[in-house]
């Protein structure tokens, strides 16, 4: 048995390694004590706000909001900017979530189903004219699909006056993202940051900030007390209108300097070459294969494993936890047949190697 559990789980996942050293650091300085109007975490959320910037190239005039969770952002984002429409493609479940938030809140919510199956680009859509959000979920979790993100670029061209909302919740930081190309990006730290859960990051376009103005001019704004008007107002002073998760926004900020350290280059190509490692076996394996079998649709951070023969899964993740090796099961109505594996700066060569080892003998 391996000495300490090692979780490939696609979030919470593995803490990324210096978590605990920044953990440490933050209880010396007490920072779970300081007040969320003190000097010291106006500089805290100052410094995580210039180096989420530096290290994922968010432009300048982006608006960086802090929320509890991916979910969180969703509502914020439909209640913020759509007034009737909006418009969702979706690949899994948390596409569906999405396209569900939208119509619990009353609008008029519409969706494409992608087949992961089909190359995207032989996918045939239309996004309706009155559309005035267009929600794409890049990463989705739950099956292992990427949606390309020059399509993504090509459908923002084509509709220039709709706000397109993209979430990387399990794909940041490493998908190299153009923001100027997007109006609404949001993920949370407890995957690809390899942090504790209870935080998000929502990052909102001049053009998306500007539809919550004209829908609070219109009367039409939801206004909550996390709407986008209260959030750059206190953003502006490097705040937040209520107590934050003020030790996560530390260990965020903590994570981020060391990945800049590292360089994100270095990251993508690096959770590229585990990527390859975990497919190649995939590939040839007698008992497993990708469930998303086009290269170009396969997730680099979030790899399903289909098994074959209608086998499943419950001997081999028990197996897997006797190692010490822990993975997430199939989602929803793949919770016996898919394994679900994360590979996120957290986990180095020497894990994957391990771990395939492991499943070779199964």
């Amino acid at each position: 048995m391996l000495k300490k559990p090692i979780f490939f789980t696609v979030g919470p996942t593995k803490l990324y390694p210096t978590v605990k050293k920044h953990i440490l650091n933050a209880l010396k300085e007490n920072i779970p004590s300081i007040s969320h109007r003190s000097q010291k975490f106006i500089n805290i959320f100052k410094e995580t706000v210039f180096n989420l910037k530096k290290l994922l190239n968010i432009p300048a005039d982006y608006e960086v909001f802090f929320l509890s969770s991916a979910t969180e952002a969703m509502e914020r984002i439909i209640e913020n900017t759509v007034e009737k429409v909006s418009f969702h493609l979706v690949s899994g479940d948390f596409g569906q979530r999405f396209f569900q938030i939208a119509s619990d809140l009353k609008k008029q919510a519409l969706y494409y189903q992608i087949n992961p199956h089909v190359l995207l680009e032989k996918q045939k859509f239309i996004i309706p004219k009155k559309t005035e959000l267009i929600a794409v979920t890049q990463n989705e979790t739950s099956i292992g699909y990427a949606f390309d993100s020059k399509i993504i670029y090509q459908i923002k061209n084509e509709n220039p006056n709709k706000l397109i909302a993209v979430d990387i919740v399990s794909s940041s930081p490493y998908i190299n993202l153009d923001f100027k190309r997007v109006d609404l990006v949001f993920f949370s730290v407890q995957k690809g940051f390899g942090l504790p859960a209870g935080l998000s990051v929502l990052i909102l376009s001049p053009q998306a900030f500007e539809k919550a103005v004209f829908l609070n001019k219109k009367n039409k704004l939801y206004l909550s007390y996390h709407n986008f008007l209260e959030l750059k107002k206190y953003a502006l002073k490097n705040q937040t209108p209520e107590t934050p998760n003020v030790f996560s926004l530390y260990l965020l900020n903590a994570v981020t300097k060391d990945f800049l350290k590292i360089g994100i280059e270095k990251i993508r190509k690096e959770t590229e070459k585990k990527a390859k490692m975990i497919y190649d076996f995939l590939e040839k394996s007698d008992i497993f294969e990708p469930y998303v079998k086009i290269p170009s649709s396969q997730s680099k951070t979030t790899i399903v494993a289909q098994l074959k023969n209608g086998k499943k899964n419950d001997l081999i993740l028990e197996k897997l936890k006797k190692q010490g090796l822990y993975l997430s099961k199939g989602y929803k109505n793949f919770s016996q047949t898919h394994l679900r594996i994360a590979n996120f700066p957290a986990h180095n060569f020497s894990e994957i190697k391990q771990l395939i080892s492991f499943l070779k003998v199964i």
